[in-house]
């Protein structure tokens, strides 16, 4: 492992083929303190043809053996595979002296049996749950700094957890909170699916999972620790015909007299504001203009806003007449939902400043 204090970083990409892997990949050349990149595939391919976005880049691809082969010479590694493969194969790399960030579900519950209540599969590494710290850096970064093993929430989750916790640890009540997201078609990952390809998808929508979405219990464990009690979360998910990005909207009761204003201002103290407060969430504190039925679209964000950065945009307002808060999040789910806070989280593992690499703006 290296010891350059952070300088000279070598960092293993396991499972560089996918959409999350190339985003891994892509932010990480730009890190300064990143010296070599070594993604993995599990068949022969050219990095450069898989990912010609880095056309020029110099990166190619190892077998995931050959990665094993050299975890002493790691400081991080990356998991971004399908659930069920970091927890058979993270503890080679713990062992060896890397830190390991799991980009899939592997280790984001503490209890095995709610990971196999929610994915299936029994849980292979049941004590490494134990040590795992959930990766909501803006929520968990003291923990997030003394870990070795870091469970990086999915695209849903972190877009949900930080656009509601603000309300669920202030004003909310009642326990049920209703999630409405719409998730760009890299979400579905890259294996070729019809209902996915372009003259499917184009000018329609992929509703899925109503029946009980996967991050349902996730979230309903992380919020509910937050909280300080019990959350039930419908979560309903769809595919929107766009390439990148979450919408996701969530209703919360609240109590009557309850106004947009005392939600900014709840909010803004929550994650502060400008220089002094989380680099990354940003809350949409403009005045509406215009009176009753005027469609004001400044008071939301948009996923436009925020597509290629690690940034999550806030929205709010209230339904005086039925006492409900709605709160519009959105992320780019490659990145604020997977690379970008993966890396957010290195940083801070690693006591380097955790805005380094992703200070920039959208597309």
């Amino acid at each position: 492992m290296n010891t350059q204090k952070n300088q000279d970083l070598t960092v293993g990409v396991i499972g560089g083929t996918g959409y999350a892997g190339g985003e891994l990949c892509r932010l990480l050349l730009g890190h300064p303190n990143v010296a070599r990149i070594l993604p993995t595939s599990r068949e022969e391919k050219d990095f450069e043809e898989i990912h010609p976005n880095l056309l020029g880049s110099g990166l190619s691809f190892l077998t995931t053996d050959r990665l094993a082969e050299r975890a002493e010479e790691l400081d991080v590694v990356f998991f971004s595979t399908p659930t069920g493969e970091a927890m058979r194969t993270a503890r080679h790399y713990l062992d060896r002296g890397a830190r390991v960030i799991d980009l899939s579900a592997d280790f984001r519950f503490a209890d095995p049996a709610a990971y196999e209540r929610a994915h299936g599969p029994r849980h292979e590494s049941p004590d490494l749950l134990r040590e795992a710290v959930y990766g909501v850096t803006e929520l968990y970064r003291e923990h997030i700094a003394k870990a070795r093993l870091v469970a990086n929430p999915g695209c849903y989750a972190i877009t949900a957890i930080l656009g509601l916790t603000p309300l669920l640890q202030g004003p909310a009540t009642g326990r049920r909170v209703s999630v409405h997201a719409v998730n760009g078609t890299t979400g579905a990952g890259v294996t070729p699916k019809r209902a996915l390809m372009h003259a499917e998808v184009a000018g329609s929508m992929l509703a899925y999972s109503l029946g009980g979405h996967r991050h349902g219990p996730e979230l309903e464990e992380v919020l509910g620790g937050l909280s300080g009690r019990p959350v039930e979360v419908d979560l309903n998910t769809t595919h929107g015909d766009f390439a990148r990005g979450i919408h996701l909207q969530a209703n919360v009761d609240v109590p009557a007299g309850t106004t947009r204003d005392d939600l900014v201002a709840l909010y803004q103290e929550f994650y502060g504001a400008g220089a002094a407060g989380e680099y990354f969430v940003r809350v949409n504190a403009r005045s509406p203009r215009g009176g009753l039925n005027v469609k004001d679209y400044s008071l939301y964000p948009s996923i436009a806003a925020v597509n290629g950065s690690n940034f999550c945009h806030l929205g709010l307002d209230v339904d005086t007449e039925r006492n409900i808060a709605k709160v519009v999040a959105v992320t780019d789910n490659l990145v604020k939902g997977a690379a970008g806070s993966a890396i957010q989280n290195m940083n801070v593992m690693l006591g380097i400043d955790e805005t380094t690499g992703l200070r920039h703006h959208a597309l």
